[in-house]
């Protein structure tokens, strides 16, 4: 019973467009909206709990919250990335991706956007998630984000991003300053090369 309210709880969330921070209805509240016992909403709510997706504040409430980095991420990828071939085809696909939230990033790119992506490229040494958390948002499309976290979540589950050399960052940048697919693909592919992991 707790797994259709479960979806109850998503459908609810979507209805009403709550985003990561904001609270959810008391225990009451939803039980009343949904029309279920409160026993099957606090069973849901402790599923969510357990996996990140939520979070209860002694005396506050309870608060959505980010997808990417929680519980979740870990225990899928323990299951879905237990062999080679699923590990490179994840490298693969996160590269095809980055690649592609990187074109559309120079060509929706903002002044905001790129003062963003210059204040984390002048911090050294420069952390490749929270630069391409920069262009993911910059490339201005919710579900390529949601994605590219969800296979980022599950590639620093295996592994971490190997550092990358300063010249990488600021050769991105001024691409992206001059709106260049063209130029800012031809960096990507020089210091990122690619991981396509089926041949012909």
């Amino acid at each position: 019973m707790y797994a259709e309210t479960l979806k109850h709880i998503h459908r609810l969330v979507v209805e009403d467009g709550l985003v990561p921070g904001d609270k959810l209805p008391s225990e009451r509240e939803l039980a009343e909206r949904l029309g279920v016992g409160r026993s099957s909403v606090r069973e849901a709510l402790r599923a969510l709990e357990f996996l990140g997706l939520i979070e209860t504040r002694r005396g506050e409430g309870t608060y959505l919250c980010e997808v990417g980095g929680h519980q979740l991420i870990e225990l899928l990828a323990m299951f879905l990335l237990e062999n080679e071939r699923a590990k490179a085809d994840l490298a693969e696909t996160k590269w095809l991706i980055e690649r592609l939230l990187l074109e559309l990033a120079c060509l929706r790119c903002s002044e905001d956007a790129l003062e963003r992506l210059e204040k984390t490229v002048r911090q050294k040494p420069t952390d490749f998630t929270p630069f391409f958390q920069a262009v993911a948002e910059a490339a201005d499309n919710y579900l390529l984000i949601r994605i590219w976290r969800a296979l980022s979540g599950f590639a620093s589950a295996c592994a971490p991003d190997r550092p990358l050399a300063d010249s990488f960052y600021d050769q991105l940048l001024a691409a992206l300053k001059k709106r260049d697919p063209a130029e800012a693909a031809a960096v990507w592919e020089r210091h990122r090369p690619s991981p396509l992991s089926k041949q012909n």
